[in-house]
């Protein structure tokens, strides 16, 4: 295969009682069988509430299902549970087996690898780093077998977080621990990462849609598929918009292209939040 192209979604948030997500999501999906890549890999909060709601990680598969071509996962904050913290205060609710194996049972693999067009793809689950789970151990046991593997192709890495905002040794703070892959997983994944041709890192969770390069390796923030948070609620950091991305790999080389579906709405998280309270 001499070019590979793939589209990353992220941060779809799924859930019946939302239709204003399921509308972008369908226009997104529109856009992707009008496009017809070769593989969608979805960056995590695939459902909107996994560890209380496993309806909305069942309904998320099934409309994720329709799509017209293969498709990876990467759990996020909202499929499992979210990363322990050294600062501020313990996420709730933080990551647990119980819920990662959820997202496994349900949606698929939640880490990966796999080689396409003369590149190593690697996607991990970045909330269970610095967890302490027994399944953190395997997944960097598992990654450095896999890194070993590597023959001198150019790898990128998928996973929900972003592993750091400009700088890898950037101030931790109680904002920063939940935003980013948390230390002490932060230092431990570069190192990792420091012996490959590492030349792409594609992350979500922000909702903000961010595109630069650190040395070598570009850094693509996807934005949300369905919902974008107001500057009331979070700093801007880059551009607020719901979106998705598409990328060209060929044999040492690589294109990305930062897309809007046709008909995509930039739903508020006041809206979602006013659905929420309607509930109850």
């Amino acid at each position: 295969m001499s070019e590979f192209r793939l589209t990353q979604i992220s941060d779809t948030h799924l859930g019946r009682r939302f239709p204003g997500l399921i509308a972008n999501f369908q226009r997104v999906s529109e856009h992707i069988d009008a496009n017809r890549p070769d593989l969608v890999v979805n960056t995590g909060d695939v459902s909107f509430d996994g560890p209380t709601g496993r309806d909305d990680v069942v309904f998320a598969k099934y409309l994720h299902d329709a799509l017209p071509v293969a498709c990876r996962y990467l759990p996020g904050n909202h499929d499992i549970g979210d990363n322990p913290t050294m600062i501020g205060p313990a996420p709730k609710p933080p990551v647990s087996e119980a819920h990662r194996r959820q997202f496994c049972d349900i949606i698929g693999e939640d880490h990966w690898a796999f080689e396409a067009a003369g590149w190593r793809f690697i996607g991990l689950n970045s909330l269970v780093m610095s967890s302490e789970l027994a399944f953190e151990t395997e997944q960097f046991d598992w990654l450095a077998r896999e890194l070993a593997r590597n023959t001198g192709k150019p790898v990128a890495l998928f996973l929900h977080k972003p592993v750091f905002l400009n700088l890898p040794d950037d101030a931790e703070t109680a904002e920063t621990a939940i935003r980013y892959v948390p230390q002490p997983a932060r230092a431990r994944l570069i190192e990792m990462f420091a012996h490959v041709d590492l030349r792409l890192i594609a992350s979500g969770h922000v909702h903000q849609r961010r595109d630069f390069t650190y040395r070598h390796t570009r850094h693509v923030w996807a934005p949300s598929t369905g919902f974008v948070i107001n500057d009331a609620r979070q700093d801007r950091i880059a551009i607020k918009e719901v979106g998705l991305v598409e990328y060209r790999f060929q044999p040492d080389s690589l294109e990305v292209r930062h897309v809007r579906a046709a008909g995509q709405i930039d739903v508020d998280i006041e809206e979602i939040l006013a659905q929420m309270g309607s509930e109850h």
